[in-house]
């Protein structure tokens, strides 16, 4: 989705930021705040709690509360759209499966035990779009 909505916006942006790679300048991430949305974000992943009450303090000094609060309810939507679509067994559709499929390889993805779930893991063929 990211991708996308850069696309659609002519932002660009690393994606590669989505993994924590710290080493990369915030201005080269191409999204304004984007370290300290990488880094909250990263700390509501890991649950780590002592993390995320300073990156959620670090973003709020830096970006402001309008940022933090559209960043946490962003990451709520997203924790539900991925717990509905898990839960129900909803298949990618045709159009994202490609693209979905690219982002995976760039960013390394199933590397992760949760990819035992999509299709790139499963070997199932990914229509062309």
């Amino acid at each position: 989705m990211l991708r996308v909505s850069a696309t659609t916006t002519e932002t660009n942006i690393d994606l590669q930021m989505i993994n924590g790679d710290k080493t990369a300048a915030a201005e080269q991430t191409g999204v304004e705040y984007g370290l300290e949305l990488m880094k909250f974000a990263e700390s509501l992943a890991t649950r780590n709690n002592s993390d995320l009450a300073r990156d959620r303090q670090t973003l709020l000094d830096v970006a402001g509360e309008k940022v933090l609060v559209d960043a946490a309810g962003v990451a709520a939507n997203f924790q539900r759209m991925v717990r509905i679509a898990d839960s129900t067994g909803i298949p990618v559709d045709n159009m994202n499966a490609k693209v979905s499929q690219l982002v995976r390889e760039e960013l390394d993805l199933n590397r992760f035990g949760s990819a035992q779930n999509t299709l790139s893991a499963a070997k199932v063929p990914v229509p062309e779009v």
